[in-house]
């Protein structure tokens, strides 16, 4: 790392701080019992940059991606972690130091990154098609082996898919279709989107672009068994200001928020703008179809969190603070203002939904959030010390909360079978031991949250805080993961 102090030092410290080593672990120490059903992998994936930024504007969301790999089988745990080996990674890993500016800003950029790729693929997991993803939105998706993590590179697949991409894809759990979409496809901070659908084998078979109301930086986006909805917040894109030292991701707080509603199937010019006064969504819990109308369930901020408003001012930490919320929309009538109503109100993010559920009325939500009310720390952004489970039949939430200091990650839900009851299976994560300075795998009852964990996978160091993850069932090989413990510890240069 180099000696430059970004303006957002809590970045480069604690648990935010880079992880430098790659490790293979075969067994990992078990405390409690591993329920014998659960098999399978859970891949999560997020920021740990090489080296250190080129300008003081540096933020996390921009860091290299490093895949985590959890493999559970008959009752034990292996693990394995793996730096992308994205363009990006590979061109600074030669030069030996950064080359790309924060989110790839042309203006503090090195000439030998110009028009170069610099994905980070930092963001999600994704597992379609017998394939594993690692996604950011402003690439491609990029594959992985799923057994050791080898990089595989940035997939077009088939040439059809040529422009940037979710990291926030639906898989429909019917026909196994995959949707996607991304923002300014067309260049970077155009005003337009793609739209598009992948089947089961990884062969897309829709595709179609549309204008929104301006550049926004559209992190999600819902699919229903009818519709998909579009969001499009006040959190713009300008290359025009960013080439005036100004933020080319910044909040501008004179905009309306909008969300396209377009029919499975329909045309692009048949897409129904809803809007709202400003408000920001950056991830989805789940969408459906009621009737007339489609309900979705968001984690809802005022303002966009952790990013600042268009001449570079931090924003309020209150109005930064995201909360579970309802989005209804009726498609009968000629109103096109939609209704927000907060559900909870505790600070927090990551939803999940038991999968088997998308699209379609969901009866339980799990999210990270804060256990106690308290204003959002912009320097805290990602640091929730509870999961909870809401449940939209009673209005009800049931929680855990980790020791004090200690962080958890956002929960994946593992049902027990395939045709168990919604709900009815495992909620995991990882938590981050302030104390110990190291992370835990945590498995829980997802209907009993407040028993804790039913068991505990203890690493010998830490996962940084990172974004989301997926799980893989049924992953393990027979012979694949040895018995015993053994540690290959790699420090790259």
């Amino acid at each position: 790392m180099n000696a430059r102090t970004p303006t957002n030092p809590h970045f480069f410290t604690g648990n935010y701080a880079p992880l430098t080593e790659e490790y293979d672990i075969a067994a990992l120490h078990i405390e409690g019992t591993l329920p014998p059903e659960l098999s399978g992998s859970l891949y999560r994936v997020g920021p740990s940059p090489q080296y250190a930024p080129r300008d003081d504007n540096y933020h996390w969301f921009s860091g290299d991606g490093m895949v985590h790999a959890f493999h559970i089988a008959k009752g034990k745990v292996s693990y394995s972690n793996r730096w992308v080996r994205t363009p990006k990674w590979q061109l600074e890993h030669e030069a030996g130091r950064a080359l790309f500016g924060t989110f790839g800003n042309p203006a503090t950029s090195d000439p030998l990154a110009q028009g170069r790729n610099g994905g980070t693929a930092n963001t999600n997991m994704l597992w379609h098609g017998d394939r594993l993803f690692a996604l950011e939105e402003s690439h491609q998706p990029f594959e992985l082996d799923a057994y050791t993590l080898t990089s595989k590179g940035h997939q077009n697949f088939g040439d059809r898919l040529n422009s940037r991409c979710t990291a926030h894809p639906k898989v429909d759990p019917e026909s196994g279709d995959l949707h996607f979409f991304a923002y300014s496809p067309d260049g970077p901070c155009s005003p337009t989107m793609l739209y598009g659908v992948m089947d089961k084998h990884c062969e897309v078979t829709r595709l179609q672009s549309f204008t929104a109301p301006y550049a926004s930086m559209a992190h999600d986006f819902m699919v229903t068994r009818r519709h998909v909805l579009f969001p499009v917040t006040p959190l713009t894109l300008s290359m025009e200001r960013a080439m005036r030292g100004k933020p080319l991701l910044a909040w501008d707080a004179g905009l309306r928020t909008y969300v396209g509603v377009m029919q499975h199937g329909g045309a692009a010019d048949t897409l129904r703008w809803f809007d709202s006064d400003a408000c920001h969504v950056f991830h989805v819990m789940n969408a459906w179809d009621d009737g007339v109308t489609v309900v979705a369930y968001v984690m809802q901020s005022e303002t966009a969190p952790g990013l600042p408003d268009t001449e570079g001012h931090p924003g309020d930490p209150d109005a930064m603070a995201a909360r579970l919320c309802r989005w209804t929309f009726d498609l009968s009538g000629t109103d096109t203002v939609f209704r927000r109503e907060y559900l909870d109100d505790l600070v927090a993010e990551f939803p999940r939904i038991d999968e088997r559920y998308t699209g379609r009325r969901n009866r339980y939500g799990f999210y990270t959030c804060h256990g106690t009310s308290r204003a959002r720390d912009d320097s805290e952004s990602v640091l929730y010390d509870s999961l909870a489970r809401f449940d939209f039949d009673t209005d009800e939430r049931s929680m855990h909360t980790l020791p004090h200091g200690d962080v958890v990650s956002e929960p994946v839900f593992v049902p027990r079978a395939t045709d168990a009851a919604e709900g009815d299976g495992w909620l995991i994560a990882v938590a981050w031991r302030e104390q110990e300075r190291r992370s835990d795998l945590l498995v829980f009852d997802a209907m009993d949250l407040a028993a804790g964990p039913v068991a505990v996978a203890r690493l010998p160091h830490r996962v940084p805080f990172g974004f989301h993850g997926t799980w893989r069932p049924d992953l393990y090989r027979a012979g694949a993961w040895p018995d015993g413990q053994s540690l290959r510890t790699e420090t790259v240069a």
